[in-house]
């Protein structure tokens, strides 16, 4: 912890009703399985003094009568300068006195190099050696040895350092390793086969590459099944976190198995959004479960002239976060807005003006009814990836896996799970606006959506599918298919789809 402000605000936790089991780190449900880490029930970014006047209006869902944003702080967001999540990089010290746009924020909090939640507070769970799926009776047993794995990882943890506010989450690599790499490693070794060899290399990006484990699998399954393959195989990571990008240097480099794939392996420690290199030779790109963690930005609409306005976060001199709606989009944010608008005409997706509009009006013009809508989250970083793929990467070819709905999200259209982990309890909250770097800010993809803007900014065309669909397909289901028949691999993360470049 790194200030007596944030040491009061977890120990407040454990005075709050914390998530019910089935959102656990240690899993108890197969069904609706999702990344679980982080949250704290607080909307300020530290515990208010008794004697202080509550500031409600700091709410993040409340929902002004009438004006778009709180008159006690009108003031200071005029006077505050706005600043951005790349000119925080270099801050030590959370940022105050200061406004700046919703996707800023989230992205300031999650990758800021040193207070972010990324680069500072994550620890990815190994399971020590792979599961023997076959050796195991059925999906209770695999969750109660899962369970035994976790809290023994965590008990070494505590050995070395005890923290109450550790947030440790786990993977689909990490749990189904190796066989989820080598499924992967399929796939693209078909594809690869089919239209690119023998005349162009192997060439793989992965982006966020966690503890390395899908990079190494990967190269184990080329390296075992296909030698003249794997002889032109070229693997590149690209990794923001200056500590994860260590780590996997760490692995690549553990042991003499590893180390065998030196010579194939480059990881680059930078964000994908800094990218300036042309790349024009034929890729894979792998992208698995980075798309949650893109920040996004906040759009609440007029119900009744249906405008849009743009969401920013001001930071007071105490720290405290206040919402603010304006009606001048960002360009960013008014190209997304234009690039939906164009590539999902064939499309009804959900959206707060969808429906009839008489009975919105209705509803709006009810007593205490707000006036605004809900918030509406927009992935404008993920819009940003895809051009950054266009530009850049002109010939390669996506595959992508990730949640496309959250259970206990914040209220809103694609709007976020926000939560922390304390004491190794999750602690869900209600808002994004939380202290920095202590809290997980994810969010669920809309495939159909972005399957038509990545096809409108890219040219290329793709398909979607569930998580079961493309691992019945590509990997050895075998591998994971317990003795009562059910299959680990394909039970779980049931709210996950992936999308691949065809």
């Amino acid at each position: 912890m790194d200030s007596p402000a944030v040491t009061r605000l977890f120990r407040r936790l454990a005075s709050h009703q914390f998530c019910q089991p089935n959102c656990h780190l240690i899993p108890a449900v197969s069904a609706q399985q999702w990344r679980s880490r982080s949250s704290a029930p607080a909307t300020y970014s530290k515990p208010r003094a008794p004697e202080k006047k509550p500031k409600t209006t700091s709410e993040s869902n409340w929902q002004q009568r009438s004006d778009h944003f709180p008159l006690d702080k009108a003031d200071e967001f005029k006077r505050y300068p706005t600043v951005t999540a790349d000119g925080l990089r270099g801050r030590k010290e959370r940022p105050r006195r200061v406004k700046m746009l919703m996707r800023d924020f989230i992205e300031d909090s999650l990758y800021n190099p040193q207070y972010g939640y990324f680069s500072k507070n994550v620890t990815i769970f190994n399971t020590g050696k792979p599961f023997e799926f076959n050796t195991i009776q059925d999906e209770p047993e695999f969750n109660r040895l899962l369970g035994e794995r976790y809290t023994q990882f965590e008990d070494n943890l505590d050995e070395k350092e005890y923290r109450e506010d550790r947030q440790l989450w786990h993977t689909p690599t990490e749990l189904f390793r190796p066989y989820y790499g080598e499924a992967i490693a399929s796939h693209m070794v078909a594809n690869y086969k089919l239209s690119l060899y023998p005349y162009h290399d192997l060439v793989i990006y992965e982006l966020g590459a966690g503890n390395g484990t899908l990079m190494l699998n990967i190269l184990d399954y080329i390296r075992a099944t296909d030698p003249e393959v794997y002889a032109r195989t070229k693997f590149r990571i690209i990794e923001v976190s200056n500590a994860l990008a260590n780590l996997q240097n760490h692995h690549l480099n553990a042991t003499a198995a590893s180390r065998g794939h030196a010579d194939k392996v480059e990881i680059i420690n930078k964000s994908i959004f800094d990218w300036d290199i042309y790349v024009p030779t034929h890729c894979f790109f792998l992208a698995m479960e980075v798309f949650d963690n893109f920040a996004h930005d906040v759009i609440r609409y007029d119900p009744f002239t249906e405008e849009a306005m743009q969401g920013s976060v001001l930071i007071d001199a105490d720290g405290d976060f206040y919402e603010f709606y304006q009606r001048t989009l960002d360009p960013v944010a008014a190209r997304f807005l234009r690039v939906r608008d164009a590539a999902c005409q064939d499309r009804a997706y959900n959206h707060p003006l969808r429906g009839s509009k008489m009975l919105r009006n209705l509803r709006h013009r009810l007593p205490l009814a707000p006036n605004l809508t809900l918030p509406e989250y927009i992935p404008t970083r993920l819009m940003q990836f895809f051009s950054t793929l266009s530009t850049f990467f002109p010939n390669h070819r996506l595959i992508t896996s990730d949640f496309h709905s959250l259970p206990q999200a914040t209220p809103g259209f694609n709007a976020p799970v926000v939560q922390t982990r304390y004491q190794r309890r999750t602690v869900m909250v209600r808002t994004p606006l939380v202290q920095q770097g202590y809290f997980d800010v994810l969010f669920p993809t809309d495939f159909g959506v972005m399957e038509d803007v990545y096809r409108a900014l890219t040219g290329r065309l793709t398909k979607v599918m569930t998580h079961e669909e493309f691992f019945k397909r590509w990997a050895y289901v075998e591998d994971t298919q317990m003795r009562s028949g059910e299959n680990a691999m394909l039970g779980w993360y049931k709210n996950a789809s992936v999308m691949v470049t065809v």
